[in-house]
């Protein structure tokens, strides 16, 4: 079946249906450009949560980029990183000349911490935790493993979540949100920095403004802006801050709906994909119920993972796998020392995940389970 055939995707950006109202009132106050009322009103509902400084960014990318500005890593600098993550966690080291160097994951797709400390040298700079499908590692297992070494938080996918009380993206000396349209509020292409220090604020502001102290002047702090520090265009245009601000209003109902799915699908697949081999990706305790950022099984064997898919798109429904670790790259490999990271690669192989999004209808809810219940009884 062709693609333009599906009839259930994988994804859907979020619809309120209040979308087009929203982008009107960009240009009912007369500012496109980024720093404005509405990427101001954004940032002040993320505060609201975070207790942190954000700033809205162009990308969780651009977020991540800063954060290793903000470190001043230099080259030769080494950052330890999961290898089961997207690209962006590692090229924001390596645009500075740091070295990524890989750690494997736990069942959960989290930072293994039993490995963090073996593979800590005089060079590591920091440490980045990428909270994988909504959840993460014990982060207070981790700052015992690697005192002292900072913590940068690639909360991508973990809006909404807390570790033992505490919202993922405020652990660290900094935190990067996305708003991606996969993510569960997104603006198309859009992401936050959460500032983890309150002496690094100001930097964060000029790197954000592209190295200048332009916010300082439009808030009368200064007689003219001028370039002060490094930076970036990496700032939000308002019409993408209009997208996401209802949905941010709207989160805790998101968040709900999506908790509804995964519960449904936990409570149809959990022990029929167990009889059959596989297992559902859980959140851990320490993470309460997560925020139902995907669901994802992980098969016994690539094999299996790769009829599963062809059995899901024959039906029409897209199934996805996730990341190639990124000791695995091209690239990546480069950085590699050859050290065995057995559950990277089985995640890289294994893993599949179920369409799972806020406009994901009841009726669609009930085709993916049984078409893959059809699936497992045929393991």
């Amino acid at each position: 079946m062709s693609d333009n055939r599906l009839r259930i995707p994988f994804n859907q950006p979020v619809r309120l249906g209040r979308e087009l109202e929203a982008i009107e009132r960009v240009f009912q106050q007369g500012q496109t450009a980024g720093v404005g009322p509405l990427g101001a009103m954004c940032e002040e509902l993320l505060e609201s949560r975070f207790r942190r400084r954000v700033l809205l960014v162009s990308s969780c990318t651009h977020a991540l980029e800063m954060a290793a500005l903000l470190l001043d890593l230099r080259p030769g600098d080494e950052v330890l990183v999961p290898s089961f993550t997207f690209v962006s966690t590692a090229n924001a080291f390596v645009l500075r000349g740091a070295r990524p160097v890989f750690v494997d994951v736990d069942a959960s797709g989290n930072l293994d911490v039993s490995a963090v400390a073996a593979l800590r040298t005089a060079r590591t700079r920091a440490v980045c935790a990428v909270h994988y499908a909504g959840n993460s590692c014990d982060l207070d297992a981790l700052g015992d493993a690697l005192p002292e070494v900072p913590l940068v938080e690639d909360a991508a996918q973990a809006i909404g979540v807390s570790f033992r009380g505490r919202p993922l993206g405020t652990l660290g000396v900094a935190g990067a949100l996305s708003f991606h349209e996969t993510k569960n509020v997104g603006c198309g292409e859009g992401g936050a920095l959460v500032v983890g220090r309150e002496d690094l604020v100001e930097r964060a502001e000029f790197l954000r403004e592209k190295g200048t102290n332009r916010r300082k002047f439009s808030q009368g702090l200064v007689d003219k802006y001028t370039w002060v520090d490094v930076g970036s265009s990496h700032v939000l245009s308002e019409i993408n801050a209009a997208y996401l601000e209802p949905q941010l209003r709207a989160l805790d109902a998101i968040q709900a709906r999506r908790a509804d799915v995964f519960a449904r699908y936990v409570e149809a697949l959990a022990r029929p994909a167990e009889r059959a081999g596989a297992r559902v990706l859980l959140p851990p305790e320490h993470n309460g119920s997560g925020n139902a950022h995907l669901f994802a099984l992980v098969f016994r064997t690539g094999q299996q993972r790769t009829r599963y898919i062809a059995h899901m798109r024959e039906h029409g429904i897209l199934t996805p796998f996730h990341y190639v670790a990124l000791h695995r790259s091209p690239f990546g490999s480069r950085f590699h020392d050859g050290r065995s990271l057995p559950m990277s690669d089985l995640l890289t192989d294994c893993l599949v995940r179920l369409p799972l999004f806020f406009n994901l209808t009841d009726a669609q809810v009930n085709e993916v389970v049984d078409r893959t219940l059809e699936f497992l009884r045929g393991q």
